[in-house]
Parts: C-alpha cells; sequence; structure tokens
C-alpha cells in the first residue's frame, strides 16, 4: 500500500489538522464552524476513523480577529479540537497563509477549510474513504447550497480539480509539491493549481457528494454572482496567471484583450500581469502537451450545467 493511503496500520487511525486562513471575519461565523467541526471530530474520533482533529487558524487580517480571552474561551468550549492560533501580522493571501499553517504540521492529513464552512458531522470519514486507494491526492466536499458545477465521475468521483473551500490531502503530499504556489496565486486558483499538480505527479482528486460542507454563498435575486471589487481583480489576475502558468499564451492573448476593454479591475489586473512578466516574475510554463490543464468556455473543467 502506498503511503499516501490508510490501508497500513500507521493510518487506520491517521490524524487530521484543520486550518483556516482568516481574514477580517466575524467571530460568530468562526463558532459556527467550530461547533460543527467539534460534532464531526467526537463522532469520527468515536468510530475510530481517526485518532485526533486540531483546528490552527492563521489571521490575516489587520488586526487579531480572536483576542487571548476569546481564544481561551473557544479553546475551554472545544476541547477535542486542541485548537491554536496566529496572528500573521500581514495579508499573506489564501496561498501563502495555507502554507505557513502547514510547515511545522505532523499530521497524516490536512483538511484546508474556509473559516466560515460548516461541516457534516460524517465528514472526516466519508473524505478519508477515498484514500483506501493509493493513488488518491485529494478529496473534496460536496458545497451546498450552491454545488459546484464540475463534471465528475459518479462511479468513482474522480474530477479535474478540488475547491479548497473543503478539501483534504495528505500532509505529506503537500509537502512534497511544495504546497500552494504562492508565489504566484494570491487568493484565486492556487487551488485549482495544486489540484492539477496533483494530478500531474500521478495521483487522483476525487469529488465525495457524501461529505457536506455549507458554504455561505448568495446570489442576487436575479440569480447571479455579486463579486466585489476584490473578486474581480484577483479572479482576472488569476486566469491570466493560469493560463499562462499551464502553457495557453493564446487564453493568454485573448484575456488580455477582454481585460484591457473591460472594467477598472480587470484592467487593473492586467497591467500588474504585464508588470510581472516583464520583470520576470512569472512561473515557468508547464504542461506543454495540455494533458493536465483544462480550459473549457472560460471555466477549468467540464461543467455539468451552465453558471
Amino acid at each position: 500500500m502506498d503511503e499516501f493511503g490508510t490501508g497500513g496500520d500507521q493510518f487506520r487511525q491517521p490524524y487530521i489538522q484543520v486550518q483556516s486562513v482568516l481574514y477580517h471575519i466575524e467571530i460568530s461565523s468562526v463558532v459556527r464552524s467550530l461547533e460543527s467541526l467539534s460534532r464531526a471530530a467526537d463522532l469520527s474520533i468515536h468510530k475510530g476513523e481517526c485518532k485526533k482533529v486540531s483546528v490552527i487558524y492563521g489571521d490575516a487580517s489587520s488586526s487579531p480577529c480572536i483576542d487571548g480571552a476569546e481564544l481561551e474561551r473557544l479553546r475551554e468550549r472545544f476541547p477535542a479540537l486542541n485548537l491554536s492560533y496566529h496572528f500573521f501580522g500581514e495579508n499573506l493571501g489564501s496561498a501563502r497563509g495555507h502554507n505557513r499553517l502547514a510547515e511545522g504540521a505532523t499530521a497524516d492529513y490536512l483538511l484546508i477549510l474556509n473559516p466560515d464552512v460548516v461541516v457534516c458531522p460524517n465528514l472526516f470519514g466519508h473524505m478519508l474513504a477515498p484514500f483506501a486507494s493509493p493513488r488518491t491526492g485529494m478529496v473534496e466536499a460536496k458545497q451546498i447550497p450552491i454545488e459546484h458545477p464540475k463534471e465528475y465521475n459518479p462511479l468513482t468521483g474522480e474530477t479535474g480539480w478540488a475547491t479548497t473551500a473543503c478539501a483534504l490531502t495528505p500532509r505529506k503530499l503537500f509537502h512534497e509539491l511544495g504546497g500552494f504556489d504562492a508565489d504566484t496565486f494570491f487568493l484565486y486558483c492556487d487551488d485549482v493549481d495544486y489540484s492539477w499538480r496533483v494530478r500531474e505527479a500521478g495521483y487522483k482528486v476525487i469529488f465525495m457528494p457524501a461529505a457536506v460542507a455549507f458554504h455561505d454563498k448568495r446570489l442576487s435575486s436575479q440569480g447571479r454572482w455579486r463579486p466585489t471589487s476584490a473578486e474581480r481583480y484577483y479572479s482576472a489576475e488569476a486566469a491570466l496567471l493560469m493560463a499562462y502558468k499551464w502553457s495557453r499564451p493564446d487564453l493568454v492573448e485573448l484575456l488580455s484583450g477582454y481585460f484591457r476593454n473591460g472594467g477598472e479591475d480587470e484592467r487593473r489586473a492586467l497591467k500588474n500581469f504585464e508588470e510581472r512578466r516583464a520583470s520576470g516574475k512569472l512561473p515557468a510554463p508547464r504542461d506543454p502537451a495540455h494533458a493536465i490543464g483544462q480550459f473549457i468556455d472560460g471555466m477549468y473543467a467540464l461543467h455539468r450545467y451552465p453558471l
């Protein structure tokens, strides 16, 4: 059995580190998430699915979201979660923040989780199950109320990439792949890029619909996304960086033309990308045969239904 699987004796009851990056979040959202994680951990440990669950927060806010007194109250309320908290003192972004949290990890698995996500009680068992196969490198939970429409094999769960709103990966594999590409991605597409590198290394990315996670995403009254200025900027930036890194210069040019005539956020993202390219600060292109990366109708996988 491969060392990333759960078949060996040392992994029959693995240790899971849950990690989240905070950024100016309401403490009530954190508490709601912890309540669900505590219940899920209790059930999983009781059933012998895992031996330990810890939760570690990294705070990228301008000032701490959790003060010392609140941290102690949370530790007393959720003792099974072995809660720890680190104030970064700077906005590291999602990718670098998670890399920082994973640096000293000793857990068998890392659960990358948005700090406001509420998980189902049987989450850990369902997320661990696919790792019985030695070729599984990443497992993604199903999000509600808005399920991500990426295509997946209904028999095996295999899919093109996993969103890290709630995703599990072996800590050893995460370190071997260098974690998230924080030098390239600040906020978006670090999970797509990591998923593709997992597949590039010969492992599978699995969507597990039985593992349910509530992610509080809301649409307008017309059923459309309501992105903020920051979301528009970082989405445009990530799109250019993904196309460049995964050897699609044709898409770089197409997106550049589109963003050049777009809104202020898109133009700013294009300007930043062009400055990085001129100064040699872009990643080396990979996957020239396009065996891994998928760019389909502006998305990074074939979708089951339109957004």
